[in-house]
């Protein structure tokens, strides 16, 4: 009895492993090191990086979520969990993109020249395009302005 409860904490165990490493979760991205996906360009500017993470656990970074939204173009939205950004308020913390506000502004620059940053609230977003002007995007907005 002992050896077959064994055995079943084992499966058990096998089980648990095998779907906790499936979990899509986003990877470090180390800045100065890591290459953007999209453009090769090395990612060094935490207020701009973004990650892509598939269902099946594969993480594409990018230097700048204008390189993401690009990236998308060629990817099958169904294959992706996650759509992750970095926010103007906090620089190397990944929120998720989709829920994201997004401020296009000529005195903010990006990495990649589109002068596009995120924050991690609409309320953030307009208290700093009172100071640098530029328009207001949610994700949707944004994803049509880049595939005009």
């Amino acid at each position: 009895m002992g050896r077959l409860r064994d055995v079943k904490t084992l499966g058990t165990l096998l089980l648990v492993t095998i779907f906790m490493g499936c979990t899509p979760k986003p990877q470090e991205i180390v800045y100065g090191t890591d290459g953007c996906h999209f453009c090769r360009m090395t990612i060094v500017d935490a207020q701009h990086a973004a990650q892509l993470v598939t269902k099946k656990g594969k993480a594409f970074k990018f230097d700048a979520i204008e390189c993401m939204v690009n990236h998308l173009k060629d990817v099958d939205s169904n294959s992706v969990a996650l759509y992750l950004c970095n926010h103007y308020n906090e620089p190397t913390d990944l929120i998720d993109a989709t829920q994201a506000t997004f401020l296009i502004s000529k005195e903010i620059p990006s990495p990649m020249g589109e002068f596009l940053t995120a924050f991690s609230s609409k309320n953030l977003a307009e208290e700093v395009q009172k100071d640098h002007e530029g328009i207001i995007y949610s994700w949707n907005q944004l994803l049509d302005k880049f595939n005009r």
